[in-house]
C-alpha cells in the first residue's frame, strides 16, 4: 500500500505534469521507435550475408539476454512461490520471449518483459527491412514512415488484437528506421535543420497528447499519434544542438542511458524484493536502489557478457 500511496502523491502536481507522468507506460513505444532508428544506425552499411546475419544474430541475444536472465534469477523465488494453474507453460513463455504472443497474461513476475517479446520479433524483422531501405529515396522512405502511422489500425480491423504486442507495435518499429533514413537523407543536403527545431516541438506535441487525448479525433489512437512525433523527438537528437541535446550528451547522462536498459528490465524485480524487505516504501529510497543496482549491472554484467558473447564469433 505504500508504493500505491507514493506513486499516488503525483497527483498533487498540476494536471499536465501528472498526466504526463501517468502516462509515462507511453515511453515503451518511444523505446521501440529509438531501436529502429539506433539498429539502422549501427548496420547501415552491412552487407546481409549468412556470417553477417549470424553475428548479427549473436550480437541481438548479447545485447538483451544476460540481463534479462539476471532479472529472472532475482524473481525466481516469487516464481516458485506462484500457484497460477498452468504456470509451466508461462515459465517456458517468458523464458523463450514469447509472453509478449499470448495476449493477457495472469501473472506479473516481471511485467516490462512483453516488451522485449516485440524487441526479438523486431530482430528477426530488420535485416530485410533495412536492405530495402539502405538507398531508398525521399518518396519511399515517407512511404514507409505513412504506411507505419496507419498500420495498428489497420490490423484492429482486420481483427489482430491489440493484445498481440509485437504485431500491433512492429509499426513504431519500422517508424525508426524510417527515420534513420531521413537522417541519411537531410546529412546529404547542406542546409539541415537544428535538431532542438525538431525535438522541442516533437516533445511539447507529444506531452500534449498525452496530456489531452481527447484532442484528438475518434478514428486516431493515441499511440499511432505518437509515432511520428517520437520519430520528431529522436531526430532532432541525433542532429543535435541545443542545450538539452548537450547536457544529454554529458558523460554521466550518457552513462545513465547505457544502464537505462538494465534499470527498465530490473525495476520491477528490485520493487518485488523492496517491498518484501521493507514495511516503510520511500520512492527515493526505490530510485536510488534501481538507479544504483543498474549501473553496477551494467559495468560488471551487461557490458562483459556483452563482449564476451560476441568473441565467441
Amino acid at each position: 500500500m505504500g508504493a500505491v500511496a507514493a506513486l499516488l502523491s503525483v497527483r498533487w502536481l498540476p494536471y499536465f505534469l501528472y498526466a504526463v507522468i501517468r502516462g509515462g507506460y507511453l515511453a515503451v513505444t518511444t523505446f521501440f521507435v529509438l531501436s529502429g532508428f539506433v539498429l539502422s544506425r549501427s548496420y547501415a552499411a552491412t552487407q546481409w550475408s549468412g556470417k553477417n546475419l549470424l553475428r548479427y544474430g549473436v550480437g541481438r541475444f548479447a545485447r538483451v539476454y544476460p540481463v534479462y536472465a539476471l532479472s529472472l534469477a532475482l524473481v525466481s523465488p516469487f516464481i516458485l512461490a506462484d500457484r497460477t494453474p498452468g504456470k509451466a507453460p508461462l515459465v517456458a513463455a517468458h523464458g523463450l520471449l514469447l509472453q509478449g504472443w499470448l495476449g493477457h497474461i495472469p501473472v506479473n513476475w516481471n511485467t516490462p518483459a512483453w516488451s522485449l517479446s516485440c524487441e526479438a520479433f523486431f530482430y528477426l524483422m530488420f535485416p530485410l527491412a533495412a536492405a530495402g531501405m539502405q538507398r531508398a529515396s525521399w518518396r519511399s522512405t515517407l512511404g514507409l514512415a505513412a504506411a507505419s502511422c496507419l498500420m495498428t489500425r489497420a490490423m484492429w480491423m482486420v481483427g489482430i488484437s491489440d493484445e498481440i504486442k509485437p504485431l500491433i507495435h512492429l509499426s513504431d518499429f519500422l517508424m525508426g528506421i524510417a527515420a534513420s533514413r531521413v537522417y541519411d537523407l537531410l546529412l546529404e543536403r547542406r542546409a539541415r535543420p537544428a535538431g532542438a527545431w525538431l525535438y522541442l516541438p516533437g516533445a511539447a506535441l507529444g506531452a500534449a497528447l498525452i496530456a489531452y487525448p481527447g484532442l484528438l479525433p475518434a478514428r486516431i489512437d493515441l499511440n499511432s499519434a505518437l509515432r511520428p512525433l517520437n520519430a520528431l523527438f529522436l531526430l532532432g537528437f541525433a542532429l543535435g544542438g541545443g542545450v538539452i541535446a548537450k547536457v544529454l550528451s554529458s558523460n554521466a547522462a550518457v552513462y545513465l542511458g547505457k544502464s537505462s536498459y538494465a534499470m527498465y528490465i530490473l525495476h520491477v524485480p528490485v520493487l518485488w524484493w523492496y517491498l518484501r524487505w521493507s514495511r516503510n516504501f520511500s520512492a527515493l529510497v526505490y530510485l536510488a536502489l534501481v538507479i544504483g543496482l543498474s549501473a553496477l549491472v551494467y559495468r560488471f554484467i551487461e557490458e562483459p557478457a556483452n563482449r564476451w558473447l560476441r568473441t565467441r564469433m
